[in-house]
């Protein structure tokens, strides 16, 4: 019999059987793990098993290669100090698919799992959409797609970096990305080691285009769904939101 304890974040549950779920999580030692839950559909367990929320689970298989079956305890419910920001749940439903789709499973790494749980915690902070960009950068790293925007690839002046080249991953300056702009990715103020400030929503939204861009060319190029569509959705939003701000400023 197989047996381990842990807490993990929820990423996602698909029901099974007549009142079961599949339950998707990210664990602290055991990486992205599944397993069977009885009795998910009832009212109490669907608000346990809310993308985002943090629970101690107990994993039990007759031997390790099976789905097994998991026994769950709500620590933190933290997918609902955002239900009431369509935006905010937005980010926190796309950050949970992506991990669910991208992470190979049961490949334990506490760091994923307390970089996830920092970014979701923060989900109710001001500066909640540079945290999330932030995260996605981390995300990428660890998954093997490292982004180098602290020197220019081409030579240039490291103070004064502007572009992303979108076929290595390097930041590139003003200068020495000039004739190359139309194909190159705008690299975010807040991004920039050398400098200081940036934050606001537009540069926040070249943040999740750059993160998106790779994401969809690197980490899911080969998936036969491509980019998950909760992903596309929260940039469309928070591009929406972009949109909205400009026109109340010019009326």
């Amino acid at each position: 019999m197989e047996h381990w304890r842990d807490q993990a974040i929820v990423l996602g549950a698909r029901s099974h059987g007549e009142n079961g779920a599949v339950l998707s999580v990210l664990t602290e030692h055991n990486g992205r793990h599944a397993g069977y839950v009885r009795g998910a559909r009832s009212s109490k367990m669907r608000g346990i098993l809310e993308r985002g929320n943090l629970l101690s689970v107990d994993w039990n298989a007759r031997v390790s290669d099976n789905l097994g079956s998991y026994n769950v305890e709500p620590i933190s419910n933290l997918a609902a100090n955002v239900l009431d920001d369509p935006l905010r749940l937005s980010a926190l439903v796309a950050a949970c698919r992506i991990c669910d789709e991208a992470l190979p499973e049961r490949e334990g790494h506490a760091g994923l799992f307390h970089g996830m749980l920092a970014m979701l915690e923060a989900l109710e902070s001001e500066g909640w959409a540079i945290v999330y960009v932030m995260w996605e950068v981390a995300l990428l790293r660890e998954l093997g797609f490292s982004l180098d925007l602290s020197r220019c690839a081409g030579g240039g002046d490291d103070t004064d970096l502007a572009y992303v080249s979108p076929k290595t991953g390097k930041a590139v300056s003003a200068a020495e990305g000039e004739p190359y702009k139309d194909r190159l990715l705008p690299l975010p103020d807040f991004l920039n080691t050398h400098k200081d400030g940036g934050g606001d929503a537009a540069d926040i939204l070249k943040g999740l285009k750059l993160t998106g861009y790779f994401f969809e060319h690197w980490v899911f190029a080969h998936h036969t769904r491509g980019i998950p569509e909760d992903r596309l959705r929260f940039q469309e939003r928070f591009a929406k939101t972009v949109e909205d701000s400009k026109h109340a400023v010019a009326s």
